[in-house]
Order: C-alpha cells, then sequence, then structure tokens
C-alpha cells in the first residue's frame, strides 16, 4: 500500500472533525439522564481533541523524519517500532528486519557442517558458524547499500533504505561494517589455521560482491560464491581440511543463488536496466524462465549426484524429491512475471533449504 507522507495530517483531519462533532452533540444532549454532568463530558471534547491533534501532528513528524526527500513523497518501507531512530536505522540496514538473507545464507552452511562432521558436527562450530552467518549477510547487506546508495534512490523497492534516504552517513555505514566483520573474525580465531585463511577469502568476497553488478550480468555468481563460502570454512573447521565434496556442495550453492537471485532481480528489472545495473534477470531477458527450468533441473541432478556420492539413506532424495515440488511451484509463480509473484518465489526459497536439510538430518539419523 502506498501511503502519502506529506498528507498524513489532511487526511485525518475529517476524521478528528467528526469525532469533535461527536463530542459536542453529546455535550449539548437534551436532558437525558445520562447527561446530567454534561459539562464534565464538555471538558473531555477538549481533552481528547487536543490528545489526537498531538498524535496525529507526531505520527507525521514521524514519517517525514525516517522516510527522506528521496521517498519522492511515498514509501513502502519497513521500520521497527519502539526503537530510537539511529539504532532503527542500523538495524534496517544490516536487514536484521529481513531475515529471509540470513536463511538462505544459514541453510547450506548448515549442510556443510553436518555433511563434514557425519551427521555430529561440533556444538562450537555450529554456534560458531551460526553467529558467522548473521554477521556476514549483515557485512553483506551494509556494503551493498554503500555501493548502491547514488542508485538505490532511484529503484521504488529500494529508495527508502537508510543510506539512500538520508538517515545514515557513509562514514555511519563503513564504521559499522568495521566492527562486523572485525566481530566475525574474532570468531573465525577460535577455530583453525585452514579455516582463518578461507575467511580472508571470503571476507573479500562479502566487501566486493556489491560492486559486480556494474561490470558483469553475473554478480548473483559472485554472490553465490560470497553466500557458499561458509561451506569449505565448515570443512575446514570440522576436518582440518576441504574435501573434494565441499566443492560440489559449493557449486549446487552457487547454482541455487543464481536461482533465486534471478528471481529477486526480475522485481527490480526494469528499474536496473533504467540505472545501468547489469544482472541475470536482464541477461536471460524473455528466455529467463526456460534458463531458471533448466537450472533448477541442474542443481535436483547435482543433489541427487552428491546423495549418490555418499551414499545417503532414502529421506535425502525425499528432500530432494520434495525441493523439486518447490521448484515446480515456483515456476507456476512466475509464469506471467509479475513482481510480487517473483518475490513470493524468492522467499520460497527459504523451503528449499529447509527440505534439503531435513533430509539430510533424516538421513544421518536412520543411516
Amino acid at each position: 500500500m502506498r501511503v502519502n507522507p506529506r498528507g498524513c495530517k489532511q487526511s485525518l483531519r475529517p476524521f478528528i472533525g467528526q469525532l469533535q462533532s461527536s463530542l459536542a452533540a453529546l455535550c449539548t444532549g437534551t436532558g437525558d439522564d445520562h447527561l446530567h454532568h454534561a459539562g464534565l463530558v464538555c471538558s473531555f471534547d477538549d481533552i481528547i481533541t487536543v490528545f489526537i491533534k498531538r498524535i496525529v501532528s507526531q505520527v507525521a513528524a514521524y514519517v517525514d523524519e525516517f522516510h527522506g526527500a528521496h521517498c519522492n513523497g511515498y514509501f513502502r518501507c519497513h521500520t521497527i517500532p519502539h526503537m530510537h531512530v539511529k539504532w532503527n536505522a542500523l538495524w534496517r540496514l544490516m536487514r536484521f528486519d529481513r531475515p529471509i538473507g540470513i536463511l538462505l545464507l544459514l541453510w547450506p552452511t548448515l549442510w556443510a557442517l553436518w555433511i563434514a562432521g557425519d551427521g555430529r558436527p561440533t556444538v562450537k562450530n555450529v554456534l560458531i558458524f551460526c553467529t558467522g552467518v548473521v554477521l556476514m549477510r549483515a557485512a553483506g547487506c551494509i556494503m551493498n547499500d554503500v555501493a548502491d546508495r547514488d542508485f538505490d534512490p532511484h529503484v521504488e523497492r529500494t529508495r527508502c533504505r537508510p543510506l539512500a534516504s538520508g538517515e545514515l552517513t557513509v562514514r555511519q555505514a563503513l564504521l559499522t561494517f568495521v566492527v562486523v566483520m572485525l566481530t566475525a573474525f574474532g570468531l573465525v580465531l577460535m577455530t583453525n589455521a585452514l579455516t582463518i585463511k578461507l575467511a580472508l577469502a571470503g571476507a573479500v568476497l562479502a566487501s566486493t560482491y556489491p560492486f559486480f553488478k556494474r561490470w558483469t550480468h553475473f554478480p548473483q555468481v559472485v554472490l553465490g560464491l560470497a553466500f557458499g563460502w561458509g561451506i569449505p570454512m565448515a570443512f575446514a573447521a570440522e576436518t582440518g581440511q576441504v574435501a573434494s565434496v565441499a566443492w560440489l556442495i559449493l557449486l549446487i550453492n552457487v547454482i541455487w543463488s543464481v536461482i533465486y537471485d534471478t528471481l529477486y532481480a526480475m522485481v527490480d528489472r526494469d528499474d536496473d536496466i533504467s540505472i545501468g545495473l547489469k544482472s541475470t534477470a536482464i541477461l536471460f531477458g524473455r528466455f529467463d524462465l526456460t534458463v531458471l527450468r533448466v537450472l533448477k533441473v541442474l542443481m535436483i541432478a547435482l543433489l541427487l549426484l552428491l546423495g549418490w556420492e555418499l551414499q545417503f539413506a532414502w529421506p535425502w532424495f525425499a528432500g530432494v524429491v520434495v525441493t523439486a515440488g518447490l521448484f515446480v511451484r515456483q515456476q507456476y509463480l512466475v509464469r506471467n512475471r509479475d513482481r510480487d509473484a517473483c518475490f513470493d518465489a524468492f522467499l520460497n526459497n527459504n523451503w528449499v533449504g529447509l527440505a534439503i536439510w531435513a533430509g539430510l538430518l533424516a538421513a544421518f539419523a536412520i543411516g
């Protein structure tokens, strides 16, 4: 729903006037016993009217404060109630209000931990990597907004992000990025030397992938590497080495990332074309649905290959079948390339990651 924040007061004035009229009529009743103390009621009239006016004025002021000039008088923004403005902006800068990205990064990390740990990863590594997922996703979102701060004001979905709307400065965002990255690196120091070396490469990927949309139509591939770099790190932390199967899982994750981030990019395709950004959604053009279909079939085939190579029990393959069903649903949702449907299909990938992990857990449980 679109709302004009500058017109909040005007749109609520008729309501205030109607309330005032009702209260005035109540005060001038014609002798009803219930209105015996009409003078007292009239005093409530003034109190309530002033109170409502103040609330309306404050709400309109908050709207204007949260959504600056870049919103062009309209907003579709997500703010957190009962939170100080700066903390609210930082929270949204790190996308903690939208956990879907954390989940899409978490699932392949959990796949890798459970496979590397043969179904019993250490509690220490699970805690380190789950926390690291949250932090690295936050760092990636911060750098993405820094990289896109001149583009986001021109894209409908992103024009009210904290940097685009002026709620935060670039300096504040970069300082937050450094703090988050140092915290994540502190976690990695609790693992081993190989994991630390891999973490340095992961930090480079997290810092640079948002810029690739200027140079190539395949930023989704780089995103897949950045989002999946926890896979070889998980093997290194659990086993002290990176087995060949880790790279197969990483390949699966890259393909999956291209799938879901292409759906995401289809939402912004028209805006991205107008401002000169690149994406797989733009590259695939009218063949987007066909390419997505091919990628999904390829991912299913690689998941079956992974299960065969590791001699997983039948629940793994059941999870793959559920994944295939979810992919079919996604293709149906986006058949008309409607923006909202594309975004729903993107969100549906959370269930893909969960289905695969559930199948993996069940396979280890009975295997």
